[in-house]
């Protein structure tokens, strides 16, 4: 394990550092959070402008520390969040990069990283959410299509994505299939007929989620990432990206917005009283140790070809329970004003409410944890 840095990765961060104190200051506004057309252009735009200034690399070409670095310094400095470009940037295009052909790789990545087109994400199911495995969406091969027929929810950005990430289930479960075989992992394009989307609102009132029907979505053969029935497979490098690198810039924003609830704290009078004070103190040691597990976790992506490992279950199950716990401390900094919708504090407070859903349910990163590291027998 190796957690300093070489001389070459800290030039690379003082010359991110001085790039983005030139480019930031001449961004546009951004556009509403409901306008999700506007997010997007915005969105595709400022990966433009980091493709353009060399930086769009850092994602899949790059060492998985020097993608550490960056992704530090741009959430330091303020510069926009992937966004709509998250599924793509952080999920399929890295599992395309691991998993894919030649082809595949020539034909996805670039346009990913160019800001040129956006994934979403099609695994939660109504019947299969926690339980990915229990997906019922059927494809069946017909000729160079498989025929794709059934329904996706929680499907990030769906209504803005031009590709989804899909898996469906090409052969039933049965006493010799169990439930984790007979799952294809492909790349649907979402202009295909038979798609229909519904956008979903959150607590919160955006609409970034959406539910996907599929009737007879024809998907070409070409476009199955990996083996037919080896989807399980797959999906897990998936998750492990999911899991174990997409949170980074997350992990720096929070420590980052403690500061900030400290200096309100300040401000309002609430400093002066001490068990906040150390509520505050232990989650600032709790973000530190969730940063230094980060760097482990990157530091053994270096062994395994930058695909995460197990470590990052630990992360996902430590950082969602932080993030609740930053927001309640938040709660009472801001005392009534905890409740004005129109502030980031709240907003952020309700969407840290679906983060030990997301991604991976706490319990299911328990049981990761449990069979996968601490060797435990599996539960009956």
């Amino acid at each position: 394990m190796d957690l300093t840095y070489t001389e070459e990765e800290e030039a690379f961060r003082q010359g991110l550092r001085a790039w983005l104190a030139d480019v930031l200051p001449k961004l546009p506004a951004k556009p509403s959070p409901g306008d999700w057309p506007g997010r997007r252009a915005y969105d595709t735009a400022w990966q433009r402008t980091l493709y353009d200034a060399g930086y769009g690399e850092v994602h899949w070409d790059a060492s998985p520390t020097r993608r550490l670095i960056f992704l530090e310094e741009t959430e330091k400095a303020g510069a926009p969040y992937v966004g709509a470009n998250f599924v793509g940037l952080l999920h399929a295009g890295p599992t395309i990069a691991s998993e894919g052909t030649p082809e595949q790789r020539a034909r996805w990545l670039p346009p990913v990283l160019r800001g040129d087109e956006v994934w979403c994400q099609g695994f939660s199911e109504p019947d299969a959410g926690s339980d990915l495995a229990s997906l019922r969406t059927r494809a069946w091969r017909d000729g160079d299509d498989y025929v794709v027929s059934g329904s996706k929810i929680w499907t990030s950005h769906a209504e803005v994505a031009d590709w989804c990430e899909l898996l469906v289930r090409t052969t039933p479960v049965s006493e010799d299939v169990p439930k984790h075989r007979g799952i294809t992992w492909l790349a649907m394009p979402m202009g295909a007929a038979g798609i229909t989307v519904r956008p979903l609102r959150t607590l919160a009132g955006s609409a970034e989620f959406a539910e996907v029907f599929l009737d007879e979505v024809r998907v070409p053969v070409a476009n199955r990432v990996g083996a037919e029935n080896d989807g399980w497979r797959v999906t897990m490098v998936t998750l492990s990206f999911e899991r174990g690198t997409a949170f980074v810039g997350e992990v720096v924003a929070c420590r980052r917005l403690l500061g900030e609830l400290a200096r309100e704290a300040r401000a309002n009078g609430r400093w002066d009283d001490a068990v906040l004070r150390r509520r505050l103190g232990r989650l600032s040691a709790e973000f530190a140790a969730l940063w230094r597990l980060t760097q482990w976790n990157v530091s053994e992506g270096r062994r395994t070809g930058g695909v995460p490992g197990t470590g990052g279950s630990v992360f996902k199950l430590r950082y969602s329970h932080a993030r609740q716990a930053l927001y309640d401390a938040a709660a009472d900094v801001l005392g009534p004003g905890a409740l004005d919708l129109d502030r980031a504090w709240t907003l952020e407070r309700l969407s840290s409410l679906s983060y030990t859903i997301a991604a991976g349910t706490s319990q299911i990163q328990r049981n990761i944890v449990a069979e996968r590291i601490l060797g435990l027998p599996k539960g009956r």
